[in-house]
């Protein structure tokens, strides 16, 4: 908090400072009828604006953080796992699962053996097979798209 009121105070503060030294640099030459060098002039009023602007920048910042009053955060609780929810719409007639595209009921329920590439197949039988060769579960994939996957 106290980074974001300095950065926010120095960004308002150097604006004003650079539009001021602006018109001193546009003013400063009428004192050479004075009989005064208008380069020392301008070094000698742009150093005291500098350290009006640090003094106002002390003055600002200090003010700001005292006025800042700070709130705990609730904590949210964590979002319930969602990963094992799945659509279903049985169709009372068939019993297929019309949202999966016409799977059984024992299918939508999880039924062992409903995906081949699910089943739990040795691993000792995936050593060694193509990646363009039938998968050994006997899903009639090939393996690199059944168990060769990545």
């Amino acid at each position: 908090m106290e980074k974001t009121i300095l950065l926010q105070s120095i960004d308002g503060l150097w604006r004003e400072h650079l539009v001021t030294l602006d018109h001193l640099s546009k003013v400063v030459g009428w004192r050479s009828i004075a009989q005064r060098d208008p380069l020392n002039e301008y070094k000698q009023e742009a150093y005291e604006l500098f350290r009006a602007l640090l003094t106002n920048m002390r003055e600002l910042v200090t003010t700001q953080l005292s006025h800042v009053v700070l709130q705990p955060r609730l904590v949210a609780p964590p979002a319930p796992d969602l990963s094992c929810i799945r659509e279903t719409h049985i169709d009372p007639l068939t019993g297929e699962n019309d949202a999966d595209g016409g799977d059984t009921i024992a299918d939508s329920l999880g039924a062992v053996g409903s995906d081949p590439s699910l089943r739990p197949v040795d691993p000792k039988l995936l050593v060694g097979v193509s990646r363009n060769a039938p998968c050994p579960c006997g899903s009639g994939k090939k393996f690199k798209h059944c168990h060769g996957a990545f």
